[in-house]
């Protein structure tokens, strides 16, 4: 049973730093993309930022290029987000998602992605 668990969310004040994690169960890590997603209180749920199978390949939302990177430790089975520079307009549930490729779309788009996990929170102070 695939499952996926986040952790390393926080309170932080503008320009400081958190790194998520995910920690993934039940399939072969390194075989599908996954991607990190946000979800503001009323706003839709936003790509945040992806990576490729052999973690070589990446893509960021323009909002966060520069300021986050996404990464991947194969033998512990975990998804990383380093977020620098952090805005108040960061704060939202970051949830990861991972993509076994049964779902077309662009890297993106939530509906490319099959498994979710159950989110962290992230709120940025001014």
């Amino acid at each position: 049973q695939v499952q996926l668990v986040e952790s390393g969310g926080g309170s932080v004040q503008a320009g400081g730093s958190l790194r998520l994690s995910c920690a993934a169960y039940g399939y072969t890590f390194s075989y599908w993309s996954m991607g990190w997603f946000r979800q503001a209180p009323g706003k839709e749920r936003e790509g945040v930022a992806a990576i490729y199978p052999g973690g070589g390949s990446t893509d960021y939302a323009d909002s966060v290029k520069g300021r986050f990177t996404i990464s991947q430790d194969n033998a512990k089975n975990t998804l990383y987000l380093q977020m620098s520079s952090l805005k108040p307009e960061d704060t939202a549930m970051y949830y990861c998602a991972a993509d076994p490729g049964q779902y077309g779309g662009s890297w993106w788009s939530p509906f490319k992605y099959k498994y979710w996990g159950q989110g962290t929170q992230v709120t940025v102070s001014s």
